[in-house]
């Protein structure tokens, strides 16, 4: 009843198309979800990126360089319909999309992250100024959502991101790569507090492309003894 009231009140809106979702109790419209390109096999078993051929078990990135996470996964293919949805939900304050981003990560992945068994979950962290100008950190939603449906402590401030760099989006796979040199930090003392040794730990954020962001994270935490790393994003990128 309190659900049928809040709805009635705060209707759910599509994270496709931005209208009301009709029937009540949906959180995406029957229509946008068909456009939703979902990752399916064969993928990549390592950053879980679509490939073409079954018969071979990498993607060209994760071929040729020496990822310090073990594995990652993600929901649907960055296309042009989720680059839209994830815009409104990072640019615009459409954090209730949220909700149906999540609530499909756990269906698809849920049974895969409990048998992971991390000992915590880290969002990847945004610069100061960028926390200011939105007033929330997209991947610190998602991973406090998975977190309270799965069990798992959050630790949103164990990285630090003290460097503030270029948008990924505007440079090559080399040129990222040197962009988030140095930008993170390992939170010693946050770590400290947390009191149990880190061993596993899933990294969480929107949207994978060359996994340059994650890679930077992975190798400050595998700096400081976190040896078993794995990820999940919402959208992965085809082709890069």
């Amino acid at each position: 009843m309190f659900r049928y009231i809040l709805d009635f009140i705060y209707p759910v809106r599509c994270p496709v198309c931005g209208q009301i979702v009709v029937p009540r109790g949906s959180r995406i419209c029957k229509t946008c979800k068909n456009k939703l390109q979902y990752i399916t096999e064969p993928r990549c078993k390592k950053c879980s990126k679509p490939i073409e051929s079954e018969e071979k078990e990498y993607c060209s990135d994760c071929e040729r360089k020496d990822y310090h996470f073990t594995k990652g996964y993600a929901v649907w293919i960055y296309d042009e319909v989720m680059k839209g949805s994830i815009a409104e939900f990072k640019y615009h304050n459409k954090r209730e999309y949220a909700l149906f981003y999540v609530e499909e990560l756990i269906r698809i992945y849920g049974n895969a992250i409990l048998q992971f068994a991390p000992d915590v979950i880290v969002p990847i962290p945004i610069h100061n100024s960028k926390y200011r100008q939105r007033g929330y950190n997209q991947a610190e939603i998602i991973a406090n959502k998975i977190g309270k449906e799965l069990d798992i402590p959050v630790i949103s401030d164990l990285l630090l991101r003290n460097r503030k760099t270029m948008p990924q989006k505007q440079l090559s796979d080399k040129e990222r790569l040197r962009n988030l040199k140095k930008a993170f930090e390992f939170n010693q003392p946050v770590a400290d507090r947390y009191g149990k040794v880190i061993n596993k730990l899933l990294i969480v954020d929107d949207i994978f492309t060359t996994g340059s962001t994650v890679e930077a994270c992975a190798n400050v935490l595998n700096s400081n003894g976190v040896k078993d790393i794995c990820f999940i994003t919402l959208c992965i990128g085809k082709g890069f």
